[in-house]
């Protein structure tokens, strides 16, 4: 069962000439969302993989997706939320979306000092929310090893921005096109 095939087209969505990738439709399929984990873990359990402390998930897929590789990688997960939703201090990152501008944050004890981190999000679009959250994990002390996606829209130039940053990353499937 390709994991591409179990995620949803939803065009114009949110705007006109839009083509959404859902994810959801690949989440509620109790194999796809097995498949899709496992292909995760597989990667980081490979001979050469990138050796990675503790797991970060972007808000709010990411959580879903970080939280499950990190359990099954027997490690730490720390959430990357939007502004204002951690109860402690944080570092703050403004960054750019497709459609406009928003601010992640991280707790500040959240990460030790040269941890390596692996960074994951349910899509690679632009980059910015993904370079945003390296920031974030730059200045808390950690070390981006790998960013990992299910999906990647290379057309939008995001894979590209992450490389050009020095930032390895992985998705299991692409789109082309927006």
């Amino acid at each position: 069962m390709p994991i591409k095939s179990k995620i949803r087209t939803i065009p114009n969505w949110p705007k006109e000439g839009i083509m959404f990738r859902d994810i959801t439709t690949l989440l509620k399929d109790p194999e796809g969302l097995k498949l899709t984990i496992d292909k995760f873990v597989e990667r980081y359990h490979e001979e050469g993989s990138p050796k990675v402390d503790v797991v970060c998930g972007i808000e709010a897929r990411g959580f879903i997706l970080g939280a499950a590789i990190a359990y099954r990688l027997g490690l730490g997960f720390v959430p990357i939320r939007k502004k204002g939703k951690l109860p402690g201090e944080t570092h703050q990152q403004e960054y750019q979306l497709e459609y406009g501008v928003d601010t992640i944050e991280i707790h500040k004890d959240a990460i030790e000092p040269n941890q390596s981190v692996l960074l994951v999000d349910d899509l690679l679009a632009t980059g910015g929310t993904a370079l945003g959250a390296h920031k974030l994990i730059e200045a808390s002390g950690g070390q981006v090893k790998e960013a990992c996606f299910i999906v990647d829209l290379p057309d939008l130039g995001g894979g590209k921005k992450l490389s050009e940053a020095g930032i390895p990353w992985f998705a299991l499937v692409d789109f082309e096109g927006e």
